[in-house]
């Protein structure tokens, strides 16, 4: 199979989705590789370290989508790369389809099969695709969170983890899985007294044990959330709902009790936020405010560490890529449910549920196409 690596467009993101490391074992694996020029420059990855892998180099998008027989991203396509898709072809990339109308119907009208990383379920019910942008993503929400306190960038001008005789900042983390762990585990290095919300009881069993001692899991209810946000400096929203769209648990009420310079970090932006009043913003332009509350919504936060991030999303992605370019997506589906679960798209059907419901379309069982 030709597998077509390409050049993400979309603003500040530096990212790449496959390291040299990892063309060089889809080549052992018997595998074309064409990687489109400069795509993992801001990674720091040159063309010549790509071709000693074994890649040969495409000179624009057009001719690795025109070439490949499953091309790979890291974000969704954007708009201007829909008429270069063909119909049949593999698209495997994160989608986030039911944050954005306009991206599932454009890609329905591509005919393509889109295979989302974020989907792609595992043995112990874990999404391992997410898993690794996830860490990265709930570290940065607590060093961004702290970035912003700061009055230099429109916070209270309070130090996450206080002084000698002063007491450190408070961070509510919203979700215990793995960003939100994350997150809490980064403010808590850094000081700050945290609470760390969840619904799930085993899970808040679990952090109770390991998580430090100035972290304080909490069962999770709009009362709770609602009393938190008027005590804290920074809230990070670190909610997932499997390929849905993620639910509002701060109101724009909310904001109103909320203390005046106090940060929200909506890492849930890319399932369209978690926060009623975030919208997506980009690194170049990162904050905006809503009743004297700073609001940093950055939908592509692990973009601003693209090393780091490319390293580690290559780690994840490439034992699934090798299957699919193996067997094939319909073969790898048939004999892998795992990867069953991240085809959210074949040839304008919509084959995963949530994303179907986000938008009333139909809902076709990737069993049934097959």
């Amino acid at each position: 199979m030709l597998i077509g690596i390409l050049k993400e467009i979309k603003p500040q993101e530096n990212r790449v989705c496959m390291t040299p490391a990892g063309v060089e074992i889809l080549k052992k694996n018997g595998h074309s590789v064409l990687v489109e020029t400069t795509a993992g420059e801001r990674s720091g990855f040159s063309d010549d370290d790509y071709r000693a892998a074994g890649a040969a180099i495409g000179a624009s998008p057009k001719e690795v989508f025109a070439r490949g027989d499953m091309v790979m991203h890291v974000k969704e396509p954007q708009p201007s790369e829909y008429p270069m898709i063909r119909s049949g072809q593999t698209v495997f990339t994160y989608f986030h389809f039911a944050a954005s109308r306009e991206l599932t119907e454009g890609m329905m009208k591509t005919g393509a099969t889109c295979i989302a990383y974020e989907t792609i379920t595992d043995s112990h019910g874990s999404l391992p695709l997410l898993t690794p942008m996830s860490e990265v993503a709930g570290r940065m929400a607590a060093q961004e969170g702290a970035k912003y306190a700061e009055r230099t960038f429109g916070g209270r001008g309070i130090l996450l983890g206080g002084v000698t005789g002063v007491p450190p900042a408070r961070v509510m983390v919203i979700g215990g899985g793995v960003v939100g762990t994350n997150a809490a585990q980064m403010a808590c290095g850094l000081g700050a007294q945290v609470y760390l919300l969840d619904t799930n009881l085993e899970r808040l069993r679990y952090l109770s044990e390991v998580m430090p001692r100035n972290c304080f899991p909490m069962y999770s209810t709009p009362a709770a959330v609602r009393e938190l946000a008027k005590e804290v400096d920074v809230v990070i929203g670190a909610v997932l709902v499997p390929g849905a769209k993620a639910p509002h648990l701060i109101t724009r009420e909310m904001l109103k009790t909320m203390k005046r310079g106090a940060v929200l970090v909506d890492v849930s932006i890319d399932q369209g936020g978690c926060f009623e009043t975030s919208r997506a913003t980009t690194h170049a332009e990162p904050t905006y405010v809503v009743d004297g509350v700073l609001h940093y919504c950055v939908a592509n936060m692990p973009g601003a560490v693209p090393l780091t991030s490319t390293m580690a999303l290559t780690n994840a992605t490439l034992p699934y890529a090798v299957k699919l370019a193996k067997f094939g997506w319909q073969k790898a589906v048939r004999e892998d449910t795992h990867i069953a679960n991240g085809v959210n798209m074949v040839a304008g059907k919509i084959t995963y549920r949530s994303v179907a419901d986000a938008f009333g379309m139909e809902y076709v069982p990737v069993a049934k196409i097959l």
